[in-house]
């Protein structure tokens, strides 16, 4: 298993036999040692089908690992929907919030690490399972802003395997940084190939003035 700085990797979380014998069932296998820390970023690439959902919650169910994600606050607010969304892991943030999405939920991992809190925060990248020109920078700023592990989760359907062992601290360079996810990511193949999106930064839109 790889990490940047060569350290092992302690954090580990109740599994489940159960659900690893699920995945092996459907031919599936999780390859996985543990956390570096305590707190960081997850991202799960690629994501080009709706089982990819169903493979990951058994691979979460798997490792234990009490994944969280974002969501919009008024949909938490809604009794019934809301607790039912805390309860998988939702975290509620306010879009409007004059700091931002990514300064909020950095404010939200300074608070989990001063308290020792577990919180890892899994995303994709890509943002939806269609074919897209680039990734969205959400992860990419929450964990450079955060100062925490950026863990790159393979969804490979060509070794029905998911891999759970490079983990990257970003260095601010985009380049660089992509660069050494595209190479932790080579040859990962998701289910329908040509809806994987290429590991770049999402182009910007240009505005009318530069049109």
């Amino acid at each position: 298993m790889r990490s940047e700085d060569g350290t092992a990797l302690p954090v580990r979380f109740d599994e489940s036999r159960l659900a690893r014998a699920l995945l092996r069932l459907a031919g599936w296998r999780v390859v996985y040692q543990g956390f570096p820390t305590r707190q960081g970023v997850a991202i799960v690439y690629p994501h080009t089908s709706n089982w990819d959902f169903v493979v990951m919650v058994l691979a979460k169910w798997t490792i234990g690992v009490p994944a969280r994600w974002w969501g919009k606050d008024s949909l938490f607010r809604l009794p019934l929907l809301g607790r039912w969304m805390r309860w998988l892991g939702g975290i509620p943030l306010d879009r409007r919030s004059s700091r931002g999405v990514v300064a909020e939920m950095v404010a939200v991992f300074d608070a989990a690490k001063a308290a020792d809190e577990l919180l890892w925060l899994g995303l994709s990248p890509e943002g939806t399972r269609r074919h897209t020109d680039g990734w969205r920078s959400g992860f990419y700023q929450v964990a450079l802003g955060a100062k925490v592990p950026l863990a790159l989760i393979r969804l490979d359907y060509g070794r029905r395997e998911v891999r759970i062992t490079d983990f990257i601290h970003l260095s601010g360079d985009m380049d660089a940084d992509y660069a050494r996810m595209a190479e932790a990511y080579a040859g990962v193949r998701g289910q329908r190939p040509s809806q994987a999106s290429p590991i770049a930064p999402l182009p910007k839109r240009p505005t009318p003035d530069t049109v």
